[in-house]
């Protein structure tokens, strides 16, 4: 069995997810296209790796909200605008793990011999296409309340006994890591910049590196008496990534150096309702022992901030400590674009494995409906 390779992967950079009024002006990306997006990392992957387009296999897009400007598709049309018509492109939902969904259907297509370069990722434009813009209804026969995220974040706040002052102080050094990351030029390599209205813009948007939990304090919970609030929760983003995932035989062909192989992966199921932000916990678990890894092995963790109880909760399931948790913020400081954030935390997590001269990497999302996806990552000897 071929092992798959992550020859390149990138992203654009990230805007604040809102709607343009003569009121309020929009994000930096709220008037670009969600299809302008996309087509913006497919082609950022050929450019840096010099993979002549035609040679892509199947494009792969995570987009949660498939309506409107982002529906028909959105993997198939970016692939038209970028690789040309060749390309065929097929669009998923696994709910905020799309992304990095697609990039393990990549590696899977890669490991089973079926195809040598695919290109998986995600998109969402958070501004252009609200959440729940798909007005999805449900089956009376549903025995629980399906959509309960924020109800999930209280719960497991509670039941890890976390306090308001340790949540936003875990908000507060997302801002302050991601911030130093931008500053110390981190994020400039995984980032594709975006031309939008006349300029480029290259640079993530929702980073304040004023946040302190002294701030975070005077914000009003989101439920009377609850601990999570606007500034201890994900952001609402735009913005794309994707990763180009390919044999090791198509890299040396090329003259690539890979920069990670897929090690494992694993998507698990549990408890839609109260619980439903652990699928982390899991996923990891499972991905890991697949492969005969343990916590130890890891040298650093990209655990999706969709709630600031979710990291805190799976790296204290899990015994991560949190110096190897998230070292650059994360969604809470950088956005959650929900189609695009998978591939956003594998550029990411390239990186700092390439910063430190790591071996390895976990990253991992929790899903809507109880489920969670993680991914193993290494830097093997063809990639340094």
């Amino acid at each position: 069995m071929p092992d798959a390779y992550i020859l390149d992967a990138v992203r654009t950079p990230f805007g604040r997810g809102k709607a343009a009024t003569p009121e309020k002006p929009g994000g930096t990306l709220s008037a670009t296209h969600p299809q302008d997006l996309a087509a913006a990392v497919l082609r950022g992957l050929v450019e840096r790796t010099g993979i002549e387009p035609t040679a892509v296999e199947d494009v792969i897009l995570g987009c949660v909200t498939a309506v409107n400007d982002q529906a028909f598709d959105i993997a198939r049309v970016a692939a038209l605008m970028a690789l040309g018509e060749e390309v065929p492109g097929v669009q998923l939902n696994r709910f905020c793990s799309s992304a990095l969904q697609a990039i393990n259907f990549a590696a899977q297509a890669v490991m089973a011999g079926a195809q040598d370069l695919v290109i998986g990722g995600g998109v969402e434009s958070m501004s252009r296409v609200p959440m729940m813009a798909d007005h999805p209804t449900f089956s009376p026969n549903i025995p629980f309340e399906v959509w309960t995220q924020y109800d999930s974040a209280e719960a497991i706040a509670n039941h890890w006994e976390l306090t308001r002052e340790a949540l936003d102080d875990y908000s507060a050094r997302s801002h302050q890591l991601a911030a130093n990351a931008r500053d110390a030029g981190f994020f400039a390599r995984e980032i594709v910049p975006v031309r939008t209205d006349g300029r480029e813009v290259a640079t993530d948007e929702g980073i304040r590196a004023d946040t302190t939990p002294e701030r975070l304090a005077m914000l009003a919970p989101l439920r009377p008496g609850g601990k999570i609030h606007a500034g201890n929760s994900s952001q609402l983003t735009d913005g794309a990534a994707a990763a180009l995932v390919a044999t090791l035989d198509v890299a040396r062909k090329r003259g690539i150096r890979p920069r990670a192989r897929v090690v494992s992966m694993a998507v698990t199921a549990g408890d839609p309702t109260a619980m439903m932000l652990t699928g982390p916990i899991p996923s990891t678990r499972k991905a890991l022992a697949r492969v005969g890894l343990g916590v130890d092995d890891i040298d650093v963790f990209e655990i999706n901030e969709a709630f600031a109880p979710v990291p805190l909760v799976v790296a204290h399931e899990l015994g991560v400590p949190l110096e190897k948790v998230n070292v650059n913020g994360g969604a809470i400081a950088l956005g959650h674009p929900i189609g695009a954030s998978g591939a956003r935390l594998i550029a990411t997590l390239i990186n700092e494995l390439e910063r430190r001269d790591a071996r390895r990497g976990v990253a991992t999302l929790c899903v809507g409906l109880g489920m969670g996806v993680a991914t193993v990552i290494e830097r093997d000897v063809h990639c340094r």
